[in-house]
């Protein structure tokens, strides 16, 4: 697939610079570690065990009349991991990525409230067969980067009692150098600067030139379930798996879309995303389809174009499965008689001049993940 700006930004790739500190890497390389028990293949990680397969699991009862249902949900979940490990029981399934005394980080998405965000069913079944696995409830802990946005979407009053909750920032700011919550140690650096804080800081400061990783992924938790919701994004065209990464657990982000036409997000989400502390630790990805919105997103507007999709995405390998979900949003768009994400021009819903789709291609070219359709083990099971 390919489109007009891949040029520009094949070149973009090659120019900038684009790299995290040397006291990242040190810090990545006395992180826990989160290899497989194997002693040899793939591991742990992105893109993890099984680079290029994603199993799509839709249950027609999974959603009714905007009420989801935990025991079709519960379902999804069990065959979903067992179809993307091949393993016999789906408690099996889990113990290929968890194993008593890790301490698993869930990543939810609270954006798109009231209409198109984590729900309780979901999240109840990942943290069930966490504990089938062997991981104890208080090594369990519901995540998002704003506290204020992570009360107000009601997480914390569904979460099981005695699973942990932590965020990064108390609320969302246009200046996002707040460092309370995050590394200082870890960062991607990139030559992007938000003009905004001219006013706050020193455009010679190099920090306003970093995105620093949250001492949530960096200290706290040693692998990490990532679950986004099947979404447009207006700037970056869908926020799936990896942009629910890039700009859930680091600061200083507005860089990457200051403006509707000062737009980044090609580059800067697999950027962020290659930092090896990403690689090693975000272990599995859960992409919750079950409502999803083709348009408006990612936050109160997408309740005009919120439909009922009943689908999960299981995949360990990011780019693949956000290729898959960035496909079926396209669908439902075609069906709805709208253009392709990659093609679509601003309007009343969305202001960005381009939805940059391309984050998910270049984040192949960076090696998070398989790209290219042709090479995507695509499995779909109807549970009906």
């Amino acid at each position: 697939m390919r489109f007009d700006r891949r040029g520009f930004l094949a070149a973009s790739v090659a120019a900038a610079a684009v790299a995290c500190s040397q006291k990242a890497e040190e810090a990545a390389k006395t992180a826990s570690s989160t290899s497989s028990s194997a002693s040899s293949g793939p591991k742990l990680g992105i893109p993890g065990l099984y680079p290029g397969r994603v199993v799509a699991v839709e249950h027609p009862g999974s959603i009714i009349d905007n009420v989801f249902q935990a025991e079709p949900i519960q379902q999804m979940v069990d065959r979903g991991m067992m179809e993307l490990t091949h393993a016999p029981s789906p408690v099996e399934a889990w113990r290929e990525f968890f194993e008593p005394g890790d301490v698993v980080g869930i990543k939810l998405n609270p954006v798109g409230q009231p209409a198109v965000i984590s729900s309780p069913e979901l999240t109840r079944a990942i943290i069930a067969g966490l504990e089938s696995a062997g991981v104890k409830r208080q090594d369990i802990v519901a995540y998002d980067r704003y506290h204020d946005q992570f009360v107000n979407a009601g997480f914390a009053s569904w979460l099981p009692e005695g699973v942990r909750t932590a965020y990064a920032s108390e609320k969302y700011l246009n200046v996002q150098m707040d460092m309370d919550g995050y590394d200082p140690d870890v960062y991607m650096n990139m030559p992007l600067v938000n003009p905004e804080y001219k006013e706050d800081f020193s455009l010679d400061d190099p920090h306003i030139r970093h995105s620093y990783v949250c001492k949530f992924l960096t200290k706290d938790v040693n692998k990490v379930v990532n679950v986004p919701i099947l979404k447009h994004h207006q700037s970056a065209g869908v926020t799936l798996s990896l942009k629910n990464l890039s700009h859930g657990f680091t600061n200083n982000v507005n860089r990457s879309h200051v403006t509707t036409t000062a737009n980044a997000c090609g580059l800067f989400i697999p950027a962020v995303v290659d930092l090896p502390i990403f690689r090693e630790k975000v272990v599995l990805n859960i992409l919750d389809g079950v409502k999803a919105a083709y348009h408006g997103g990612p936050g109160t507007t997408v309740q005009h174009y919120a439909w009922e999709h009943k689908t999960m995405y299981f995949a360990t390998d990011p780019v693949a499965v956000d290729h898959i979900g960035w496909k079926a949003i396209d669908a439902k768009r075609a069906e709805v008689g709208r253009l392709p994400i990659a093609l679509m021009k601003p309007d009343e819903h969305s202001q960005w001049l381009n939805g940059q789709v391309e984050h998910i291609e270049l984040a192949g070219n960076f090696g998070l993940g398989v790209f290219k359709e042709e090479d995507i083990r695509l499995k779909r099971i109807d549970l009906a």
